[in-house]
């Protein structure tokens, strides 16, 4: 596998030791994800873009187990509401594509905000920025691995 994506150059730069998995290249939802890297649900995280009324971007990473809640994702960057980009959006504000889409080396400025639950687990996988790939690093590198990240707890637990 000679593929390596930002997230990684930025990791390799920084020196925070991280390993890669695949899964194919089809895009696949979170628990998909799981089931496809035989890991544990609450150690995957998934990456969810959005935007404030003024048209802010900000990014939250949630674990595939939860969704975003709108309400406390907003009170984390001190916004009235946030809501999800569209998808068709997503390249030209973040550079990745839906599917692909990873907390480091966004294109433009955003603040990224971390659920607190990445704290409880040693692992933190996340998307490499490219479909097929993610990328496993210790919980304990987040704040070096993604400059000014905050932590909050920003998910509601899955629907049943």
């Amino acid at each position: 596998m000679d593929v390596k994506t930002n997230p990684m150059r930025h990791l390799d730069k920084l020196g925070i030791p991280y390993s890669v998995h695949t899964y194919g290249d089809e895009p696949l939802g979170g628990m998909e994800i799981v089931e496809a890297l035989g890991e544990h649900p609450e150690e995957v995280f998934k990456t969810l873009v959005t935007q404030s009324k003024d048209r802010s971007y900000y990014v939250f990473v949630v674990p595939v187990t939860g969704e975003l809640d709108l309400k406390k994702a907003a009170a984390a960057v001190g916004e009235k509401s946030v809501s999800m980009i569209r998808s068709a959006d997503l390249l030209s504000v973040t550079g990745y594509v839906h599917g692909g889409c990873s907390p480091m080396c966004i294109k433009r400025p955003v603040k990224v905000v971390v659920d607190s639950t990445a704290n409880d687990h040693e692992r933190f996988f996340v998307s490499a920025g490219k479909i097929g790939y993610q990328l496993e690093l210790a919980s304990s590198d987040i704040p070096k691995a993604i400059p000014g990240v905050r932590f909050a707890d920003i998910r509601k637990p899955a629907q049943e």
